[in-house]
């Protein structure tokens, strides 16, 4: 597989395993050695590579330990601290990769969580590693921009002048990023008070702010999900009229055989972003038994079907998501019978993993 194809297949695996996760050990098991071996590259299982439990005496602190320490040529490169899947990251628990940063010859430190990998370097001062990171993957929400420099830590493509030149763009950039997300989601006072001043002309009472924390939190969706539309609109060559909602359907939970001729009778569809998502969450899950490249989607005016081999035959899974009210993923069984499950959002179809795996497996025998 590719490399973005390796990491959005790690993670689904976190996505589907993350409540079976509840210990520093597990974490590491599950979830950061395959980081380690499929995303950068590194065989854990050569000492000369990946060395766990890294030990460098430091001061008066006496065999103190980093998780994971990987070499090249002999030499320190990235120092790996873990932490449970459960437990948020916090700059306290780097307090290890901040004393042996300074006692070897690594440049990136990483503390992660198994769903978070904060990676760390030494912009503000040589040889002490900053407070903040440079680079923050999170698997549950994976920033694209960021895997061109990530790749540059792997085994394959190992470029750590190349990542360190990059760093200081990288970590304000992604701070502002990660900033102006949180005011969109939740605006604090600063920000109301910024937009308020704009468009209002009383003074900002608690009455005032109240109303306006609300409004300025809408309008930032509103704005944000009228920009992802117009983009969905170009790549899909609609024209900005185009209306992306299309007519509900029933909201009763049905079974139907699946009739291969459903996905061509419709001539006027329109895909919403909320179905491409769809898509490439049930693609995450397929990737663990078929090649990325046979998962294939065909759009029709009442549901959303994900197909083995783009062969109306193999439906892996439908995505009903026109109702109103309720959204369906529907899955099929060995007589290719559907049946739709209710679902509230887009992260509950890793509920269903095994149910789209096992329809996959039918396929292939």
């Amino acid at each position: 597989m590719e490399f973005e194809e390796r990491l959005s297949a790690l993670a689904a695996k976190v996505q589907n395993q993350r409540d079976a996760i509840q210990t520093e050990e597990a974490t590491k098991n599950a979830f950061v050695m395959p980081f380690i071996s499929t995303i950068l590259g590194y065989d854990i299982f050569n000492p000369l590579e990946v060395v766990p439990e890294f030990t460098a005496d430091v001061g008066t602190k006496r065999n103190e330990k980093v998780d994971y320490a990987i070499m090249r040529e002999g030499e320190v490169r990235i120092l790996i601290e873990c932490k449970k899947s459960t437990e948020p990251l916090r700059i306290e628990h780097a307090s290890q990769l901040f004393r042996y940063f300074s006692v070897t010859n690594a440049r990136i430190a990483i503390l992660t969580n198994g769903e978070v990998y904060n990676f760390y370097t030494d912009l503000d001062a040589p040889n002490k590693m900053d407070d903040r990171p440079f680079l923050v993957l999170d698997l549950n929400e994976i920033d694209e921009t960021l895997l061109p420099e990530l790749r540059k830590l792997s085994k394959e493509v190992f470029d750590l002048d190349s990542v360190i030149n990059a760093a200081e763009e990288l970590k304000y950039v992604g701070a502002i990023k990660r900033e102006i997300a949180a005011q969109f989601k939740e605006p604090d006072e600063g920000f109301v008070r910024l937009f308020t001043s704009r468009v209002y002309d009383g003074r900002f009472t608690q009455d005032a702010k109240a109303q306006f924390t609300e409004l300025v939190a809408k309008a930032a969706k509103q704005y944000l999900n009228e920009r992802v539309n117009d983009r969905l609109k170009t790549a899909l060559g609609t024209s900005s009229s185009s209306p992306l909602e299309r007519a509900p359907e029933a909201d009763a939970v049905t079974s139907e055989q699946a009739v291969e001729s459903d996905l061509d009778r419709d001539t006027e569809i329109v895909t919403t972003l909320e179905e491409l998502e769809g898509y490439q969450i049930v693609k995450a899950i397929s990737c663990s038994e078929v090649k990325p490249e046979r998962i294939a989607q065909r759009d029709a005016k009442s549901y959303f079907a994900v197909l083995l081999d783009d062969n109306n035959r193999k439906p892996i899974a439908r995505l009903h998501f026109n109702g109103k009210r309720q959204k369906y993923l529907g899955l099929f069984d060995e007589d290719k019978v559907e049946t739709r499950h209710p679902i509230e959002g887009l992260e509950e179809i890793y509920l269903h993993a095994e149910g789209i795996r096992e329809s996959v497996k039918r396929y292939i025998g």
